[in-house]
């Protein structure tokens, strides 16, 4: 027979709304689009299935006849369909993560506890990698998707964002800075500034930032990942910039961070898959749940702000207890 499940799908939607009109915006679909479905499928059969008016369809004899039929089969088809992507989800396999390191230590363990008590047999590899590898490595397919700052504008990634995440200033409690609530960028000219090098995609947000405004940072030391300039800044050496996800979580006993303004700088952690790639159902489900735990809201009327406070409460929480020397970009 010359017809496909779509064109059946198309039958049943039309019988059960008894409207051309509300069936093709249903299905997404135009209204000739639709007819032509219809028309396909009567033809295959050798039988008119829709008796159509100006303001009313309703179905024919063979219609009525032939309408519990296709409901049945399409029903037992769908039951099949999730039956096996609950086994391949069940079933023993590996989901590749590229992450930047700040944001597996942020984001990832509450996710992977859930997921692995659902899914015990299924086996989470994490690439803790820079921004730059890691994108690549989604590019490339090395990774089922990513968690990343960079590649919301790469016209073969897709991008979901997740949060803000500002760049602040840390320095030492002892500092006079620390007694304040803000310090712009341009304070920082008489500091010992510690920030990474410039192969780091923060360091790029950084600069690009500060070349709008027409300022420039002026660092005292350079290193290659973020926990090395903590690591500066409590040996009283300097102040550091850097993204606040990657400061200490809680109550430092040596270090404090500063707000930084004049520009306020952020860079915008999200979800990267490479565009038109098809999941595999353990990797599409571990993204749902990710998805479900941490997706920044929209601000609304009346309460966004609130909603983000809320939202970044229970991820300090979530962070307490992890320690800083692995926070690598």
């Amino acid at each position: 027979m010359n017809a496909d499940l779509l064109d059946l799908k198309a039958f049943v939607t039309v019988a059960e709304l008894g409207s051309f009109v509300r069936s093709a915006k249903a299905l997404n679909l135009s209204q000739p689009a639709l007819s032509r479905r219809i028309q396909k499928l009567e033809e295959a059969l050798g039988a008119p299935l829709l008796e159509r008016s100006t303001h009313h369809v309703a179905l024919t004899m063979v219609g009525r006849d032939f309408m519990p039929k296709v409901r049945r089969f399409i029903d037992e088809l769908e039951t099949s369909v999730l039956a096996i992507q609950e086994l391949g989800s069940r079933s023993a396999g590996l989901i590749t993560i590229a992450a930047v390191p700040t944001a597996v230590f942020y984001f990832l363990p509450a996710v992977i506890a859930r997921f692995s008590a659902a899914y015990p047999r299924i086996r989470v590899r994490i690439l803790d990698i820079g921004a730059n590898d890691g994108l690549e490595a989604v590019g490339r397919g090395e990774a089922d998707f990513g968690i990343n700052f960079i590649g919301a504008s790469h016209a073969e990634i897709d991008f979901t964002r997740l949060v803000e995440d500002p760049f602040v200033l840390a320095c030492r409690k002892d500092h006079p800075l620390a007694t304040r609530q803000q310090v712009t960028w341009r304070e920082l000219a008489g500091e010992r500034v510690i920030t990474v090098g410039r192969a780091s995609g923060n360091r790029a947000l950084i600069d690009s930032a500060l070349a709008q405004r027409g300022t420039q940072l002026a660092w005292a030391y350079e290193v290659t990942h973020l926990s090395g300039s903590l690591g500066l800044v409590e040996a009283g050496l300097g102040v550091a910039v850097l993204p606040r996800l990657a400061t200490p979580a809680g109550e430092h006993p040596i270090i404090r961070t500063v707000a930084l303004a004049e520009p306020e700088v952020s860079r915008t952690i999200g979800v990267v898959r490479r565009h038109g790639s098809v999941l595999s159902p353990p990797a599409a489900q571990f993204l749902t749940m990710l998805l479900e735990t941490w997706q920044a809201p929209r601000p609304a009327a009346g309460g966004g702000v609130e909603a983000g406070r809320k939202r970044e409460a229970r991820a300090d929480r979530a962070r307490r207890g992890v320690s800083t020397d692995r926070l690598d970009v």
